[in-house]
């Protein structure tokens, strides 16, 4: 083989094995049916204290209806004050923490937060657009939480404190753990 073929040969290679692992991260083809949750992928998404697991997604997995987090928040981290257009069911696996839920999602502010203490073995759920919050305020141990969504991927509304109106709520779609594997679809004409 010459030279400057080798060369281009070792130049492309990287680029290719980088689309393919992009694309096997990705890909709903040859997922197995049973996964060991300690092999999947795992992420703070810049957010330390944080550890986002999708188990089981519309973007990785190929679901339609259902989406699956584990999620686990060291000491004093929370979730920022957001809503989001799909309901939203906790299980609280192990430590405990606070959920914050605003009492008049339906009005024009979130207004102040109700205040629910979160416990092992405690379940919520949260409605469609219902502002809501969820904080370790355990300073002792990890709050680790299993989470089910409907309606993936998920369009969130971020509020910067409880007295922003719904209407100035910035919208994050696609989600961070969404972002990597999220293709918009094509306009059409």
């Amino acid at each position: 083989m010459k030279a400057a073929s080798r060369s281009i040969l070792f130049s492309v290679l990287p680029l290719l094995f980088a689309s393919a692992v992009h694309a096997s991260i990705c890909s709903t083809k040859g997922i197995p049916l049973v996964r060991d949750i300690n092999a999947l992928s795992q992420s703070n998404y810049g957010r330390g204290g944080l550890s986002h697991i999708t188990v089981a997604g519309s973007l990785l997995h190929g679901l339609k209806e259902v989406e699956v987090w584990l999620q686990t928040f060291a000491p004093g981290i929370r979730t920022p004050i957001h809503r989001h257009s799909c309901e939203e069911v906790f299980v609280v696996l192990k430590g405990s923490g606070t959920l914050f839920i605003a009492e008049s999602s339906h009005e024009k502010y979130p207004g102040k937060p109700q205040e629910f203490n979160i416990f092992p073995n405690s379940t919520f759920n949260i409605p469609v657009n219902d502002a809501h919050q969820v904080w370790n305020t355990n300073q002792d141990e990890d709050l680790q939480v299993l989470v089910v969504i409907s309606r993936p991927p998920v369009k969130v509304f971020i509020y910067e404190d409880w007295s922003m109106p719904h209407t100035a709520a910035k919208l994050k779609f696609p989600y961070d753990w969404d972002e990597k594997c999220f293709h918009s679809p094509k306009d059409e004409l």
